[in-house]
């Protein structure tokens, strides 16, 4: 099953700034929940892991993250990640282009087009449930990477990003996900006697 994800984060820093922690893989790893990079392999090759708790159903997948292609004077990053679920029912893989561009107001904003494919027990989930985990996923990722561009600034706004990084959650946050998931719900019952 695929599903195509086209998000959009504004950040509270420079276009510099946020270029410069787009090129740091284990910092932007550390934005996703669940997410982390275990081993550093060099030439732009990392092993990595992800862990999603979803209700009582936990994901876990190992696997490995390739950068294509890091364009400096476009700030775009190009990277492949594939993954294999840990009971080796699942597999995943990843194909990612993010880009830093500056707004009008002296900041700047985030851009990334994603064609995520899994395959095995976790496609039994729906491309809609797909869909909903990701965008979730994606939300928490977007503020991380927010908190982070801004904590590396100065005065009080830096001060108080650095402490909602310490505060961020380490794995999906089920709540809001099971939130969203009630809220498409009970929209799609009235979307459907249109």
């Amino acid at each position: 099953m695929k599903v195509d994800l086209n998000k959009e984060f504004s950040l509270p820093g420079t276009g510099l700034q946020a270029w410069t922690f787009l090129q740091d893989i284990r910092g932007v790893a550390s934005c996703m929940p669940g997410a982390e990079i275990t081993e550093d392999l060099g030439d732009g090759n990392y092993k990595g892991k992800v862990k999603a708790k979803i209700g009582p159903a936990t994901m876990s997948f190992n696997g490995d993250i390739i950068i294509q292609n890091i364009d400096a004077a476009k700030r775009e990053l190009h990277m492949i990640g594939k993954g294999q679920d840990t009971k080796g029912s699942s597999s995943a893989t990843m194909d990612l282009r993010a880009w830093v561009e500056d707004s009008d107001d002296g900041k700047s904003v985030l851009q990334g087009v994603a064609t995520v494919t899994v395959n095995g027990k976790a496609a039994s989930l729906g491309g809609r449930m797909m869909t909903q985990v990701a965008d979730q996923m994606l939300n928490q990722f977007g503020k991380s990477f927010a908190n982070n561009v801004a904590s590396m600034g100065e005065g009080e706004e830096a001060e108080m990003a650095r402490d909602k990084i310490a505060e961020q959650p380490a794995e999906l946050n089920g709540l809001a996900f099971a939130w969203s998931v009630f809220v498409g719900w009970f929209g799609s019952l009235f979307n459907s006697k249109k």
